[in-house]
């Protein structure tokens, strides 16, 4: 027989923004009952986050400490006609890690796997066999509303984690390495060392297009460990996909495709970089504003992070005309020269750019001088009215 749930949060989804939700409030709000519904079999599925230290405030490590897997104090990029180290901490999460954690941080009875929800609203969440959760709140975290809404390019990856027959001579992360053949749009390969005979690579390009040939990239990925030395012994986990980078769109219909009336986080609520595609920070972020609440009444818990969501759109105003810039403005196999350009400059710059808090200063710098695409071209993507 069907039953009924009583908490006073249910978060949909358990993937990064939802995990990161339900470990906030554990932590904040230990008299709160959660639920965190989950279609899968694990929490986080099968992923690999990847974020700089200045991505994160000092005051919010507290919530992506005991997540992390992996952690560097410095990062490399090369370019045609540009190397660079950069000294920057830089971390990895693992989803294998991320489900951990929530296991043994939530109280027994929180996390609720391999069940099918067909239904959300304020208030309730219907699940597949029936049962309903019943919640003072209800935050969807299910992933992204309707795209087609949205003005896109695509960040589109194929990785996978190796053991290797002898140990690499990779001394920090490769976050970028864009010597590599230019192919469909802007690409790069992203190594990360885990250890003396363990490395993650990952082939990436910014693309028109969200389609991924496995197989093509797959031979890269192998191509380009051989072209390193890198004599691979076993293949130990794979994963692939392809992230929206904004160049404009409608944020509000957005919005509303996800749900009308129902709080939302993560990329359900577009909460995610506009050029990089990331949302690891913005889920940090999140998920501290949520943990400082003190009413989850679904019509406030929306209002609230409606609120939130549409002050970082507006924001993102900046980095989605970089990113009709980069689409646009170059031609896709010449895209990497905005990137070579941009990784010349200061550190603190780069850095206060992936954490999406470019000062006047920062904007000003990076559009100043000649671009490294047609004058023109780069004037009609600046000058484009999009909201």
């Amino acid at each position: 027989m069907a039953s009924s749930i009583s908490c006073d949060i249910a978060i949909v989804g358990g993937g990064l923004s939802g995990a990161l939700i339900a470990l906030a409030l554990a932590k904040k709000k230990p008299d709160a009952t959660i639920r965190l519904i989950e279609a899968g079999r694990h929490i986080g599925g099968n992923h690999l986050w990847s974020f700089f230290a200045s991505d994160i405030d000092d005051a919010d490590r507290w919530l992506v400490a005991p997540l992390i897997s992996h952690g560097w104090t410095g990062y490399d990029v090369a370019f045609p006609a540009h190397h660079r180290t950069l000294k920057q901490g830089y971390y990895s999460i693992d989803s294998t890690r991320l489900d951990q954690v929530v296991r043994k941080t939530l109280p027994r009875g929180t996390v609720m796997l391999r069940r099918k929800v067909v239904g959300a609203s304020a208030r309730t969440v219907v699940l597949s066999d029936g049962d309903r959760v019943e919640a003072k709140g209800v935050i969807d975290c299910r992933g992204p509303g309707d795209l087609s809404l949205l003005d896109c390019g695509w960040q589109k990856f194929l990785g996978q984690e190796f053991t290797l027959a002898e140990p690499h001579d990779a001394k920090r992360p490769m976050v970028m390495d864009a010597t590599v053949e230019q192919i469909d749009g802007y690409r790069f390969v992203y190594a990360l060392p885990f250890a003396a005979t363990r490395m993650f690579i990952e082939d990436t390009y910014y693309s028109d297009t969200s389609d991924i040939d496995r197989k093509a990239l797959n031979r890269r990925i192998l191509n380009y460990a051989n072209a390193r030395g890198w004599q691979i012994d076993e293949s130990v986990r794979t994963e692939a996909g392809a992230l929206p980078v904004a160049m404009g769109g409608d944020f509000e219909a957005y919005w509303r495709s996800g749900g009308n009336r129902i709080a939302k986080a993560g990329m359900r609520a577009g909460l995610f970089h506009p050029l990089t595609g990331y949302s690891l920070p913005d889920a940090v972020r999140t998920a501290v504003l949520v943990a400082g609440f003190s009413d989850y009444s679904g019509g406030t818990l929306h209002d609230m992070l409606h609120g939130h969501a549409k002050m970082a759109w507006k924001r993102g105003q900046y980095y989605r005309m970089l990113t009709r810039m980069l689409f646009r403005a170059a031609e896709p196999q010449e895209r990497y020269r905005v990137l070579e350009r941009f990784y010349r400059l200061d550190p603190g710059l780069i850095a206060r750019f992936y954490a999406a808090r470019s000062t006047l200063a920062d904007r000003a710098r990076v559009l100043i001088g000649k671009p490294p695409v047609p004058i023109g071209r780069a004037i009609a993507a600046i000058t484009e009215k999009r909201p």
